[in-house]
């Protein structure tokens, strides 16, 4: 065979179907980490830095698993090892996280959950363009916007739904509701079972196959410019280091020490890059990062607008509500509690209904293309999140969640279709991970920023991060103009 033979819907379906678990695990993460760590003491304007584990780990975890599952083949196969892995991680850290006794357990739990959570969900992108051809590929990523639909759906309401069964939704002091607990018990059962069916019921492509198969030309070797990679290592360097200066003299909030030290960290990267004459992984993933494709030069202002504006609500979200909708920011209360297990509704009302566009989008992008859907998905979520600061009756947030729903289902589809097209076989994993900067720089800009904004021009009130959060999609929409349609494929 010289080009990939199409799958049936059930095949899609099982090679898919672990993403129902990671998106549990996920979706229980984003909902109730925030909460947890109120719960443990942590003040609301240090939520961000608390979180800067899930975004940090993503961005190192991501390329090096990619580079290493392009090259890896064995019994399981290219990338159902890191699936498996990954699986038992995660289901680890959530047993554990709900027991945390202390803050800087949670934040640690955290990174080792979002780190473990990541191993698994870089590869499942690569694996959809392994094993489908072009023609497929969006409906395979519109099916893996389903299952994170209905995983997150799931999950996003356990606490809630525990809660209407009788079990307690109030911490002791020091603890964790048992609400909480028992949905990460229930969210470990469910992320190892939907990762291992699709472990074995699906298979791979040997890499020589996929070779023979490959739609998109790998693209040609350049040479590392040492020269213009050392002065930009320079430049940024000079720059981060000026900016940890500026924060230490000035006395400014000390989330912006992560922005600048972030700056300066590329820079020392850029500058190792133009002098440095040996191979290895991080020599390849940087360069691969410099030749990457013109498409995902542009889906790159895309996608970071996106996930600023949905890690702002991922954090946001929960104090936001408690404090306006529910009148409490004190976390042991049962106001705040009751409004934390609102927000865990909401969050499976938004992922409900991106498991809903997802069958509508194929058709959408039918009528109007990628990009207009795309753009149109995202205006729709950027609507939305405006939303919350106009509405008071904490039942019509259900509203605006259908438009955050359909913006979530496309953030989690539309890019990879416009990208996949572009991508050769051989650094399908690496792209895919690289790609994955796009998403986490974003994090880290919202986690330094976001509390130094609501402070200095919103008085310190949460609720002003979901309108920023709005005004980004809103430009998102706006960048995906910029991106060409792939070419018709096969």
């Amino acid at each position: 065979m010289t080009r990939k033979p199409a799958l049936s819907f059930w095949q899609i379906w099982n090679m898919c179907f672990g993403f129902l678990g990671i998106q549990f695990a996920f979706a229980l993460q984003n909902a109730n980490v925030s909460r947890i760590f109120q719960t443990l003491g942590a003040a609301v304007d240090d939520i961000p830095v608390l979180w800067i584990a899930a975004p940090l780990t993503g961005l190192l975890v991501q390329p090096l698993i990619g580079y290493a599952s392009d090259r890896t083949w064995g019994r399981l196969g290219r990338r159902r090892p890191y699936f498996l892995a990954g699986a038992v991680l995660t289901t680890l850290a959530l047993l554990w996280m709900p027991n945390s006794r202390a803050l800087w357990m949670a934040a640690l739990l955290l990174w080792v959950m979002d780190a473990s959570i990541n191993v698994s969900m870089e590869p499942f992108r690569a694996f959809v363009g392994d094993q489908l051809p072009t023609s497929q590929r969006p409906l395979g990523y519109a099916m893996q916007s389903f299952f994170i639909g209905v995983g997150a759906v799931v999950a996003s309401l356990l606490p809630y739904l525990l809660a209407q069964l009788g079990v307690s939704n109030v911490a002791g002091a020091g603890g964790i509701p048992a609400t909480v607990r028992d949905a990460f018990y229930i969210g470990g059962a469910v992320l190892l079972g939907s990762v291992l069916w699709t472990v074995f019921s699906t298979r791979e492509y040997p890499p020589e196959q996929l070779r023979v198969f490959d739609e998109a030309a790998a693209p040609a070797a350049v040479p590392v410019n040492r020269t213009a990679a050392w002065r930009r290592g320079a430049l940024w360097l000079l720059v981060g280091l000026l900016g940890v200066a500026l924060v230490h003299g000035y006395g400014l909030e000390r989330e912006l020490y992560l922005l600048a030290a972030g700056v300066a960290v590329f820079g020392l990267a850029q500058l190792w890059l133009g002098t440095t004459r040996r191979g290895g992984v991080l020599v390849q993933v940087l360069t691969d990062m410099h030749n990457m494709p013109a498409a995902m030069r542009r889906l790159a202002w895309v996608q970071f607008f996106s996930w600023f504006a949905m890690f702002a609500m991922w954090i946001y979200t929960t104090a936001g509500v408690a404090q306006v909708h529910f009148g409490s920011t004190d976390p042991h209360s049962a106001a705040y509690n009751d409004g934390a297990n609102w927000v865990g509704v909401l969050f499976a009302a938004y992922n409900g209904f991106a498991a809903v566009a997802a069958l509508v989008i194929p058709l959408m992008v039918r009528l109007w293309g990628l990009r207009i859907s795309h753009l149109l998905n995202l205006w729709l979520g950027g609507a939305g999140l405006v939303a919350f600061l106009l509405i008071r009756d904490p039942h019509w947030l259900l509203l605006p969640m259908v438009g955050v729903g359909f913006a979530w289902a496309s953030i989690l589809s539309l890019p990879y279709a416009l990208l996949s097209d572009n991508l050769p076989a051989e650094k399908m994993g690496v792209y895919m991970g690289i790609f994955n900067f796009f998403i986490v720089i974003p994090q880290l800009l919202a986690a330094s920023v976001l509390g130094v904004l609501l402070r200095v021009f919103f008085h310190g009130q949460p609720i002003y991060a979901l309108v920023l959060g709005g005004a980004s999609l809103l430009i998102a929409g706006l960048s995906v103009l910029r991106v060409d349609e792939p070419r018709p494929g096969a």
